[in-house]
């Protein structure tokens, strides 16, 4: 039996975020007769590192503290080329813009030969990071988007080589979700008997929990005991913090920051409700999915290759308060036929997105690299 194939997967950082837990999963799930993965975080080991290093695969920190410093981003490609030069993998898999940006550069200087890129997110927050993509494209055999909205936006605004841009979708881990013992929401300060809408994510402008305070407002006015729990931390947690506190509806509003029983929260709350203003293909709404909770959401890239508006769930305009709170108001209160929206979506996250899948189509591409670069006999 041939020795297997060293992979390198180089990523931004390894804190809690959804591609970081994303390539968690991908790598650990890989055969390890056939692959032998690394991992390279450009900014220090995080949170995540022991959960790698449990199963025995390394990961090296390539030293950054600022992606704004121009000297430490240096640093970390120095770091990254010397590392990619001394080990020799076959194969460079990155992911998010800093490590796609980096990586392919380190990889061509290290003489990889097959590097692939991970595009997460229509990032729609500026056209130099676009322009850095399309000017180093030639870098890359293959990008792998998460989404077949996200590969149309990096053909169409990124300038994107069609021919190197196919689309694997992201992945949840379904047992853990669907057979998850709700959680006591005692503990957030919400009481027994209360509608819960649940939020999960970043926050963060992308996120855009302001609309979604703008249309829990509206909610509250019509259902009495709605609460709306926020679990997660970011740089708009002051600002929201000060529009809870000016608001008539503020004691059912609760911050939970970040929590690590995201499956028994989803079990317990009532509706899922995603506000985004651009996306990939959100964890968060293929989370709910599988918990089987009823979901509303914008209509940001990768979700309605999830959803199905008034089939699976409830989708809505991106920025529009009303529209999301009338949705949020049906789901929580149209009974039976509110219900059998989150177990059609269930089955279409059990069907298409579970990890198993995602990691056999990960698997299958990497093969088809090495085979088509393989010597002729």
């Amino acid at each position: 039996m041939s020795d297997p194939v060293r992979i390198a997967f180089v990523i931004t950082e390894l804190d809690e975020g959804g591609a970081e837990r994303a390539l968690v999963q991908i790598v650990t799930r890989l055969d390890r007769d056939r692959w032998e993965p690394r991992v390279f975080s450009l900014a220090g080991r995080g949170p995540l590192t022991a959960t790698l290093e449990d199963v025995e695969i390394p990961v090296f920190d390539c030293g950054a503290t600022s992606a704004s410093n121009p000297l430490d981003i240096w640093r970390a490609y120095a770091s990254l080329k010397r590392e990619l030069t001394s080990w020799q993998p076959q194969i460079v898999q990155t992911l998010l813009f800093h490590a796609n940006l980096l990586g392919r550069l380190a990889a061509w200087r290290a003489h990889v030969p097959h590097v692939l890129s991970g595009i997460r997110v229509a990032d729609r927050r500026g056209r130099l990071r676009l322009r850095l993509d399309r000017w180093t494209e030639r870098f890359v055999e293959k990008h792998v988007c998460v989404s077949q909205a996200v590969a149309d936006f990096s053909i169409d605004e990124s300038g994107l080589d069609p021919g190197k841009v196919l689309v694997i979708p992201n992945g949840v881990d379904l047992a853990a979700f669907r057979d998850a013992e709700p959680v006591d929401l005692a503990e957030f300060g919400i009481p027994v008997g209360a509608k819960v809408v649940l939020s999960v994510g970043r926050l963060d402008p992308q996120k855009d929990p302001l609309t979604l305070l703008a249309a829990f407002e509206r909610v509250a006015q019509r259902i009495e005991n709605a609460h709306l729990l926020l679990v997660g931390r970011g740089p708009m947690e002051s600002e929201i913090r000060e529009r809870i506190a000016g608001s008539e509806s503020g004691a059912r509003i609760h911050l939970a920051g970040w929590q690590e029983d995201v499956p028994g929260i989803l079990k317990a709350a009532d509706v899922f409700a995603l506000a985004s203003r651009f996306e990939g293909m959100p964890n968060a709404v293929l989370e709910a999915g599988a918990a089987g909770v009823p979901v509303v959401a914008t209509a940001a890239e990768g979700v309605a290759e999830i959803l199905e508006n008034g089939e699976s769930g409830w989708l809505v305009g991106i920025g529009d308060a009303s529209q999301l709170g009338v949705a949020i108001g049906e789901a929580l209160t149209h009974g039976e036929l509110a219900a059998a929206k989150p177990l059609r979506l269930q089955s279409v996250v059990a069907e298409k997105f579970t990890w198993e899948s995602v990691v056999s189509e990960y698997d299958r591409l990497y093969r088809s690299l090495l085979e088509a670069a393989a010597p002729r006999g």
